[in-house]
């Protein structure tokens, strides 16, 4: 997981998935409420960079000039659809459609992520 230090150092920074494969360059960083540390990054993907995709950044990694995202290129692409410039903020029923596509739980008592069975 990346720091508020960090996320200067993610943005317009090319994400790279489980397999070292390049998947786009870092757009955006979403903060949870809970805790105001980062959880989510968009990633421009597609032909130009003209769609993104919301990536956990739960067990992402800075290395060197990059961040490092352990799930599979694939995976990332086709996640549910989220208009990112939409005020900034994800609702409750985008949240839980990321989740489910990341079969990531969440846990209610202690409030983080964990993942349940990692895509490869």
């Amino acid at each position: 997981m990346i720091t508020q230090g960090q996320i200067a150092t993610v943005l317009d920074h090319p994400v790279h998935d489980i397999h070292g494969s390049k998947i786009g360059d870092a757009r955006h960083v979403f903060l949870a409420d809970a805790t105001s540390e980062p959880a989510w990054v968009s990633v421009k993907t597609g032909h130009f960079g003209t769609r993104e995709s919301l990536v956990p950044l739960h067990g992402a990694t800075t290395v060197e000039d990059r961040l490092e995202v352990p799930y599979a290129k694939t995976t990332v692409k086709d996640a549910p659809h989220v208009d990112v410039d939409a005020g900034g903020f994800l609702t409750v029923a985008e949240e839980h459609r990321l989740y489910e596509h990341y079969n990531i739980a969440w846990d209610e008592d202690s409030g983080w992520q964990q993942v349940v069975n990692q895509p490869d």
